[in-house]
């Protein structure tokens, strides 16, 4: 796939609306703002619902501030009550309270699609949900989801399992991916960073596929995980099966983590290129 200057990608007559839930990221990179960014690189109208504002940029967090549990509901009824989604990207969700909010809604509404991004873990290594939220998470949303995308440590969370270091030890995790009660699941293999490349595995019930891309060396991978699961629900909004839109995802958040070092912002761990198609013939 290419992405000519200019290139308009949904099929449509009329633009497919994707939904965001996740959290606000001021610096630009991750959340809200990648999210809003890759849908509408990829060819959808993003629209969202915030569960938290961060503040945030290329260096770190330095302060979390909730929504309330009724707001992040009105967020919910309006625009469920007056746009067509088609499909929703979920990402931060911070606690039990917003996960069984966020189940209940989404039976109610029923969109088409759900992947959900089990934002769970911090690049320290420390859990962002307690157990509580993240049994929470396993038993109401995961059953919910067409999709999940969780990356190494997010997998053995989910799993109970030791992140795996190895792709032996991602093949033995399969199983209990399996088992987790959603129809499919993208495992990353980004944290594999002795690995020449970056290889993720689509797992469905009956079968797996690898997608492989050459890892690139930048330290400008803020909000990849981000963009990769809007983009997914963006191709999936559109009309793409599920391994297409995988797929096509990859081969987006490759392309886009290939043109972040043009970019230059920040002092830190800048953010991936959304839009690198307009800077194509620059």
């Amino acid at each position: 796939m290419s992405y000519p200057k200019g290139t308009v990608m949904h099929k449509s007559s009329s633009i497919p609306v994707v939904l965001t839930i996740a959290g606000s990221d001021s610096g630009g990179g991750a959340g809200i703002q990648a999210d809003i960014k890759a849908i509408s690189a990829t060819g959808g109208y993003a629209a969202s619902v915030i569960t938290a504002i961060t503040s945030q940029n290329t260096l770190g967090v330095t302060d979390i501030l909730p929504i309330p549990l009724a707001h992040i509901e009105s967020q919910l009824d309006a625009v469920f009550g007056d746009l067509n989604i088609v499909a929703v990207k979920i990402g931060m969700l911070a606690d039990s309270d917003i996960i069984h909010l966020v189940a209940d809604k989404l039976r109610q509404y029923r969109p088409q699609f759900i992947v959900l991004d089990p934002v769970m873990v911090a690049t320290s290594g420390d859990l962002l949900l307690k157990q509580s939220a993240i049994s929470s998470l396993k038993e109401c949303l995961l059953p919910l989801a067409d999709i999940i995308t969780p990356n190494l440590p997010e997998a053995a969370a989910l799993t109970g399992l030791e992140q795996p270091n190895n792709a032996d030890e991602i093949n033995d995790m399969v199983l209990s991916l399996r088992q987790l009660g959603t129809s499919a699941v993208l495992l990353k293999g980004g944290h594999l960073e002795q690995s020449s490349y970056s290889d993720d595995l689509l797992i469905t019930q009956n079968e797996i596929h690898q997608l492989s891309a050459e890892r690139i060396d930048t330290i400008n991978t803020h909000g990849t995980g981000c963009t990769l699961s809007s983009a997914i629900a963006s191709f999936l909004a559109q009309g793409d099966d599920l391994q297409q839109s995988v797929s096509h995802a990859k081969e987006y958040i490759t392309l886009a983590i290939g043109s972040a070092d043009k970019l230059s912002v920040g002092q830190g761990r800048g953010p991936v290129d959304h839009f690198f198609m307009l800077h194509q013939s620059k």
